[in-house]
Formats: structure tokens, sequence, C-alpha cells
């Protein structure tokens, strides 16, 4: 069973910038592929960002060019670097490790809180 751990959400102002760790149980990333997914109050959970297990990453539209998502394998830890945020960066973020071996293995963080406020 693998565990997540999100960490290093907070409150920061507009234009700030927040770092979020995603701390896997073991080393999973060669064969996983990782995702930030967030939801706002009201909205459905959207993914911000990926990173395979080749290193390809993909960016929601909303963040590219603010967001970067990066892997420690020395930590077995996935980073999610939040720079310039918005205040509808707002939301709970999550971490999710998919297999790319079998698709329906999917793991979930619990979840850190964002909030973007002046």
């Amino acid at each position: 069973q693998v565990q997540l751990v999100e960490s290093g959400g907070g409150l920061v102002q507009p234009g700030g910038s927040l770092r979020l760790s995603c701390a896997a149980s073991k080393n999973i990333f060669s064969i996983y592929t990782m995702d930030w997914l967030r939801q706002a109050p009201g909205k459905q959970r959207e993914r911000v960002a990926q990173i395979t297990s080749g290193g390809s990453t993909t960016y929601a539209d909303s963040v590219k060019g603010r967001f970067t998502v990066s892997v420690d394998n020395a930590k077995n830890t996935v980073h999610l670097q939040m720079n310039n945020l918005k205040p509808e960066d707002t939301a709970v973020y999550y971490c999710r490790a998919t297999s790319e071996l079998f698709s329906s293995i999917v793991h979930w963080g619990q979840g850190t809180q964002v909030t973007v406020s002046s």
C-alpha cells in the first residue's frame, strides 16, 4: 500500500509563492504518474499539473508558466512550486499517484489548503 502525505499549504498574499510537497511511503515514481489536483469551494476538482515516470510534464492553462512540478527521487517526494499566486488559486490541493502498469491502482493524499488573499 502506498501512502501519500501532502504538506506546504498555507495563506499567502497575491503574487506570492508556495511549494507543496507530496511524500510517498516508498519510491514509486518510476512506475507511477503523479498528478496535482485542486478543488475550490463549489467547483469540480481539476488537474493542474502532471509528471510521468519518464519526466514528461503537463500543466493546466490556468497555471502554465507559474507552477512547476518536479520529483525528488532521493526523498520520495513530488513538489509543486507555485509562483505568482492569484486569489483564484485558492483551493485544497491533492496529490494523486496512478500506476502506469495498472491504471486502476490509484492513491490519493489527504489534501492541503492553499489560500491566496490579501
